[in-house]
């Protein structure tokens, strides 16, 4: 059990949970390993066969912590939580927004060309920081990608259709993951990218990936019901039962710096490997246990750096940054800004 700002991890098999006046205690086999108290605790998360006893779920959901269920390699499966909190007239607007094509359309939009302008930077990093010591052929094609994602940007800002928006979108993910594997530069041929695998993943950086694609889901998921808007209810994803729509579009501007520039990171200075992994029965390959909690870490310490938020102008903890998006987000519906801010990494 690994505390980290006000989200506690569980990531032991077999961990049982129990409430002891205001501690979660953590007891394997019997024997008491951990315990923590729930002041400014916001969530708890559980990663595979972790039991959490009744008097606790119903301590987390008076207190406002919400309580997730992961699998072992960091699929989302459920969530507890207590009363619906936020402002039902914000709700009832982010409803009626996602019905109106030309307002949804705008806000989609805008959400896109902060995920292909931080895609770019991506790439743009890459070349930057060792591109003289790539392959020739290597080098061209990343300079190939950067041009293209940039033009897709470009397009992204001419009027159409919500389709059209999600077209160049897939467009731009070609672009970009098909250059994905020359950012890598071990030479450990298990650790390549082969194109973006997802349920399952097939290679260990696709299951690095989901992984961290998981952690993200669930911060930008609990900054959107901190501000009152409805997770399940997007703008660029549909709404589908049990998929937090909005989250998964709040989560798309955060992908390539958040989660794909850290995997790179995680892999190009060895901190993973591919002995960090397992390869199941079905194909899929999964994270070991205590690979996770080496990624957990490195993704905790990534979000306690500090950038200058280009919208605010101001420097902030990464953490943050779903926070601040979500109510910017909030401050949008409500009519307080003229248009959605995406966020964009420089």
């Amino acid at each position: 059990m690994r505390r980290q700002l006000n989200t506690v991890y569980v990531t032991t098999e077999g961990a049982w949970l129990r409430k002891d006046g205001a501690n979660i205690v953590m007891e394997v086999e019997g024997e008491t390993r951990a315990r923590l108290p729930t002041h400014m605790l916001e969530s708890l998360v559980c990663f595979g066969r972790v039991l959490v006893s009744p008097p606790l779920l119903g301590y987390c959901a008076e207190q406002g912590i919400s309580v997730c269920y992961l699998s072992p390699n960091g699929k989302f499966l459920a969530r507890v939580e207590g009363p619906v909190s936020g402002n039902v007239l914000l709700r009832r607007e982010q409803y009626r927004r996602t019905d109106d094509a030309p307002r949804c359309t705008a806000l989609v939009r805008h959400v896109l060309i902060g995920k292909v302008h931080n895609q770019r930077t991506v790439v743009s990093r890459g070349l930057r920081d060792y591109g003289d010591e790539l392959p020739e052929a290597a080098r061209a094609e990343l300079a190939h990608a950067e041009k293209r994602l940039k033009r897709i940007a470009e397009r992204l800002l001419a009027d159409a259709e919500i389709d059209v928006l999600r077209g160049l979108e897939g467009e731009a993910a070609q672009a970009y993951f098909g250059v994905f594997d020359h950012l890598i530069r071990v030479p450990d041929a298990a650790m390549r990218f082969g194109g973006r695998s997802r349920r399952p993943p097939v290679d260990a950086a696709n299951a690095l990936l989901s992984f961290l694609y998981t952690l993200l889901t669930h911060d930008c998921r609990s900054a959107l019901e901190t501000v009152g808007l409805d997770p399940a209810v997007g703008f660029l994803h549909r709404d589908r039962p049990g998929r937090p729509s909005l989250a998964l579009d709040l989560v798309e501007e955060f992908r390539p710096f958040l989660a794909d520039r850290l995997a790179l990171s995680l892999i190009n200075r060895k901190q993973v490997s591919v002995r960090d992994f397992v390869r199941m029965d079905n194909g899929a390959t999964l994270l070991k246990e205590d690979s996770r909690k080496t990624v957990l870490t490195a993704y905790q310490e990534r979000k306690r750096e500090s950038l200058r938020h280009a919208f605010l102008d101001e420097k902030i903890e990464i953490g943050l940054f779903p926070a601040i998006q979500a109510q910017l987000l909030a401050r949008h519906l409500r009519g307080d800004l003229d248009a959605y801010p995406p966020f964009l990494w420089k």
